[in-house]
């Protein structure tokens, strides 16, 4: 993960696309990173104001790939309570509704409290943060996503010494969701972290992404973005994190444990039974476009890669 000392606006306004992503090539090309412009290295604030889901970009969490394409990220997914095809959210999440929305955190904390999603927001300053994305399925994004890191949300409730694990559930909404009925998952979808990942500055609470509300599709109005993992850690649609003394038992965990462990740190030496991880497919490269090689912790070893130490990562998948 670079670490970018040059302002960049908002990804949301500056139009169209290619406009501002031949730029950013230009820039990188150019060496530009080593530059930094005026105090903190930030334009006005000003041209930063977006509306509330732009986020001051962040020049500590930026990767200098290429970004993927808005309507990409929109419409290329997995949301398994709306079908199995990665067009299926962005053709069924419409009807799920948003607000209102709540997110109760319990368990293992000293405050449990229910958030309303509006108080959220309101929580700290969003930032925006391109990471890497990388699917277990082997293919990639990179994303501007706009929100915070989850430890502000966790000091909140002070979480107790026996929170060992962050458990997150999606919400269930039967009228809404039309694969609930497939019983692909033992409904609600559950996800976890263990408590020193979650706390890592890197995991964020996101709410937007491209200076917008995030589409139902993608996981709104509130999901979680672990990018050093596998993409199904990070969970959707979140009404409820509990913090708990043992590890919980994940959705896909459950299903298939040989394929999907607690872990699910990207790692490019540790093959899925079923295909290779060495190497990943960018989405929106084009049909021959290269394989790209698949990074450890997909990039971001040298923030993570403390948190494994003497864990046997190929045991501990």
């Amino acid at each position: 993960m670079a670490k970018v000392q040059v302002p960049r606006i908002p990804s949301s306004l500056i139009t169209p696309e290619e406009v501002w992503a031949s730029r950013r090539q230009w820039l990188k090309q150019a060496g530009m990173g080593a530059l930094g412009v005026g105090a903190g290295g930030w334009l006005p604030s000003a041209l930063a104001a977006a509306g509330p889901y732009a986020g001051k970009p962040n020049p500590d969490y930026v990767v200098m790939d290429k970004l993927t394409a808005e309507k990409d990220v929109s419409t290329y997914n997995n949301f398994y309570e709306f079908g199995t095809g990665k067009q299926d959210p962005a053709d069924y999440a419409g009807k799920m509704k948003t607000r209102p929305w709540s997110v109760v955190v319990e368990g293992e904390v000293a405050k449990p409290r229910t958030f309303d999603i509006d108080d959220l927001l309101k929580l700290a300053p969003l930032e925006e943060r391109v990471y890497r994305m990388r699917c277990v399925e082997a293919w990639s994004m990179v994303i501007p996503w706009e929100g915070y890191s989850l430890s502000t949300l966790l000091k909140q409730v002070e979480p107790t010494s026996k929170a060992k694990y962050v458990e997150f559930v999606t919400a269930v909404q039967p009228a809404n969701m039309p694969s609930l009925n497939d019983r692909i998952i033992d409904w609600p979808y559950v996800e976890a972290l263990r408590i020193d990942e979650a706390m890592h500055p890197l995991t964020l609470m996101v709410f937007g992404v491209y200076g917008k509300a995030l589409p139902n599709a993608n996981g709104a109005p509130l999901r979680i973005s672990i990018p050093w993992k596998y993409g199904f850690k990070s969970g959707k649609s979140i009404v409820k994190i509990r913090l708990v003394e043992k590890m919980p038992m994940t959705s896909w965990v459950k299903i298939a444990p040989t394929e999907y462990g607690f872990y699910a740190n990207v790692n490019p030496q540790v093959p899925h039974p079923r295909w290779s991880q060495a190497t990943e497919r960018r989405i929106g490269g084009g049909v021959f476009a290269p394989r790209a090689k698949t990074l450890m912790f997909n990039g971001y070893a040298d923030q993570v890669a403390s948190l494994y130490s003497g864990m046997d990562l190929r045991r501990n998948y």
